[in-house]
């Protein structure tokens, strides 16, 4: 993502890449405060707890969180607090459609400013199971052997 032209990364939750398979994945806009926009471009933002929930036709994030900006004064925000999502609405009803089905979910993947605007990868995620997991584990570890088994024939 961060090779794309006007891209600046904030951050991602690689834990969701471990928990879950990621089915899609869509680009929405934050709706944010000024010192919460100050301090994003200042890197102090945290995912890795955060979930992502429709309610009413809206789509939030909770758990999000945006560390207050350290020059602010009492327009700083709560840290955790719920904020809106900006989707279209036919996006919204189509995820809504497929998140009602058992066991999808949407995980928050990636905090980034695109051409100065804040905005966040969500994804379409089935839970893994722990065979799964397990199965994941063994391919990154193989992998892992067979680079290093190449970087050593290429040296020798």
């Amino acid at each position: 993502m961060a090779a794309e032209k006007g891209i600046k990364p904030v951050a991602n939750n690689k834990k969701a890449y471990h928990d879950y398979f990621i089915l899609e994945k869509y680009e929405c806009g934050i709706e944010l405060y000024g010192t919460e926009v100050k301090s994003l471009r200042e890197g102090k933002c945290s995912i890795k707890e955060a979930f992502v929930e429709i309610e009413k036709g809206q789509v939030y994030v909770n758990g999000m969180n945006i560390s207050p900006y350290e020059h602010g004064n009492i327009m700083n925000k709560d840290p955790l607090r719920k904020r809106r999502l900006l989707m279209h609405k036919s996006e919204i009803q189509k995820l809504a459609g497929q998140v009602s089905v058992k066991g999808y979910t949407l995980v928050p993947l990636e905090v980034y400013f695109k051409n100065g605007l804040a905005k966040l990868e969500i994804g379409l995620a089935k839970g893994k199971k722990l065979y799964d997991k397990r199965e994941d584990r063994l391919k990154k570890d193989q992998n892992r052997e067979t680079e290093r088994d190449w970087k050593v024939q290429l040296k020798g």
